[in-house]
């Protein structure tokens, strides 16, 4: 198993990319923190890994709220003693032109998408320090590296974790810690459930693969980050977007 007892941090963990990251990661061995803010789909989730063999826990967590981390985290020690990997995966998007944008909107993408993984990373690094190893794994988006109309918000908190992944693969990289970061185009979750069928058909003719990524795919990448196979990797910023941006 390529993650073989690895205790594995996961936030935004009770669906979507988090989810199918979760239940990926515990069939390879992972022990599995299932953090979100929502108990019933983090109860599903840590039902499914253990029905299935795997181990895992979950705790609620609100990525702006640091006692909520600092608690998940002490409980994570006294159980398993150890971080060796941190997925933020935890977002939102609340999109609107610029002219429309209210500054709610704003803080709000920017306090959980950024300063979230900057809280998180933050409450597990003197443990990966410790230790002298560590796997921190931030979910960007090619909305990050090009932007995106009516996305100020996203874009400037998804630019800003691709420049959190960067800084800390050249401070914790000699601490054995790497930094990297995954940004998946269109891929479909439950955010896209509001939309429109033209609207998602329309993103689907965007992609040269004329499809949408599944959350599985996704999670396969960060497994091959999380894993051993990419002990070398670090500080990359890895398009996983079925070529969307060629």
């Amino acid at each position: 198993m390529r993650l073989a007892n690895k205790v594995t941090v996961i936030t935004g963990a009770a669906s979507g990319i988090g989810q199918a990251t979760a239940l990926r990661f515990a069939k390879e061995g992972a022990r599995v923190v299932v953090c979100d803010i929502n108990q019933a789909g983090i109860d599903n989730v840590v039902s499914e890994i253990v029905a299935a063999g795997g181990q895992a826990i979950g705790y609620v967590v609100n990525v702006t709220d640091k006692a909520s981390i600092t608690a998940m985290v002490a409980g994570v020690k006294t159980q398993w003693s150890r971080v060796d990997v941190l997925v933020n995966n935890a977002g939102i998007v609340a999109d609107a032109q610029l002219s429309k944008m209210t500054d709610e909107q704003f803080d709000r993408v920017i306090d959980i998408n950024l300063k979230g993984v900057y809280n998180c990373t933050k409450a597990v690094v003197d443990t990966m320090i410790e230790q002298g190893s560590g796997v921190i794994l931030n979910a960007s988006s090619v909305v990050g590296l090009y932007g995106n109309f009516g996305q100020t918000n996203y874009a400037a908190a998804k630019f800003g974790v691709i420049g959190f992944t960067k800084t800390w693969a050249k401070e914790l990289g000699k601490r054995g810690i790497r930094s990297n970061a995954v940004c998946p185009g269109f891929v479909a979750t439950p955010i896209l459930k509001d939309m429109p069928e033209k609207v998602i058909q329309a993103m689907e003719e965007k992609v040269p693969m004329r499809r949408l990524a599944q959350p599985e795919e996704i999670a396969s990448v960060y497994l091959f980050l999380a894993s051993d196979d990419a002990s070398y990797i670090n500080g990359a910023v890895l398009s996983v977007d079925g070529g969307l941006v060629i």
